[in-house]
């Protein structure tokens, strides 16, 4: 399958726009170069705010979404990607949104630390702490309680389902969902051998915006030699996967990611969780968000908000609901 002309038109055209991640890239250049990047409009929300949770080395920001300020609503815990190195509150402000007005749910965005300044664990301690946070604080935020989940792209999948695995060691915050959209599920073999565990790698590893230079590059920047073999990094390889939310595994043909994303899928049914894997026909690594002007990004829209809509709709709202 070859991808049609309007998506590698576009493809193209976001390899064009930032600078190449690989051997010798700088951080700060390319967050610089992605703050430069016009920002993309998303719908408009009720009521939008900053604010912080307290977190294991200072305050975790945040980013509060209301469709409804005067209703209680589900709640989504979002954790934006980026490798673990880029991205923050502003450059996945539009996705939040489409979130929130899709959804119909109240949405708080973390900004977890950045590696290489603050490497693993740092971004999966501020996360979990984010998540503790917003269930202690779900009636002042507008969020009932009882139709909480975590959502996030590629890096922020991984930290979602790390913190929802955590959440569930700790006896709470209790889940209903966790929507994992193109997550790194798996940092082995991303050397410069590789281990060839998952063919997407090497069949979507050039010319797809994310290349296997690029996640080779993020391994780096956020991890230690051997601590890709631990869960809290690869949760693919955690030794226990009950008891987990339900979960949507939304993954892309051409995403090197691919592969693992959907093993994890399978994983976390071997463990008795259900979980359905949507693979977007024509789609990549990072369309989520361009929805307006992609077919490909409109259908990852459309499967990931439908399903935490249907989540909600299906979960009983709690007794006494935030107001």
């Amino acid at each position: 399958m070859e991808m049609t002309p309007q998506t590698r038109r576009f493809v193209d055209m976001m390899t064009a726009a930032v600078p190449e991640i690989g051997p010798g890239a700088d951080p700060r250049e390319l967050r610089a170069a992605r703050a430069q990047r016009t920002p993309v409009e998303g719908p408009e929300v009720a009521l939008v705010r900053d604010l912080s949770a307290p977190g294991p080395a200072g305050e975790v920001p945040l980013r509060h979404y209301r469709p409804d300020p005067a209703a209680p609503a589900p709640g989504i815990v979002f954790f934006h990607g980026g490798g673990f190195v880029l991205g923050d509150l502003e450059s996945h402000d539009h996705i939040c949104r489409i979130l929130a007005d899709g959804a119909g749910a109240v949405v708080v965005a973390v900004d977890y630390r950045l590696a290489p300044e603050h490497p693993y664990p740092a971004a999966v301690e501020d996360s979990v702490a984010a998540l503790r946070w917003v269930a202690d604080n779900a009636a002042e935020l507008g969020i009932d309680p009882a139709r909480l989940a975590v959502c996030g792209d590629s890096a922020g999948g991984n930290l979602a389902t790390v913190a929802a695995r955590a959440a569930r060691d700790a006896g709470g915050p209790r889940l209903c969902h966790q929507a994992l959209i193109y997550p790194v599920t798996d940092f082995t073999g991303y050397g410069p051998s590789g281990d060839g565990a998952y063919p997407s790698r090497t069949d979507n590893a050039e010319g797809y915006f994310l290349t296997g230079r690029a996640m080779a590059w993020f391994n780096e920047q956020y991890l230690s030699d051997g601590q890709e073999r631990e869960p809290d990094a690869s949760p693919a390889l955690a030794a226990r996967l009950e008891g987990l939310p339900p979960a949507l595994v939304l993954t892309a043909d051409f995403d090197p990611l691919r592969d693992e994303g959907e093993e994890y899928a399978r994983l976390l049914c071997a463990a008795g969780v259900p979980a359905t894997t949507v693979r977007v026909n024509d789609g990549f690594h990072g369309m989520f968000g361009f929805g307006a002007f992609l077919p490909a990004a409109e259908r990852a829209e459309r499967a990931v908000t439908a399903a935490l809509r249907s989540v909600f709709a299906a979960t009983r709202p709690s007794a006494s609901p935030a107001s």
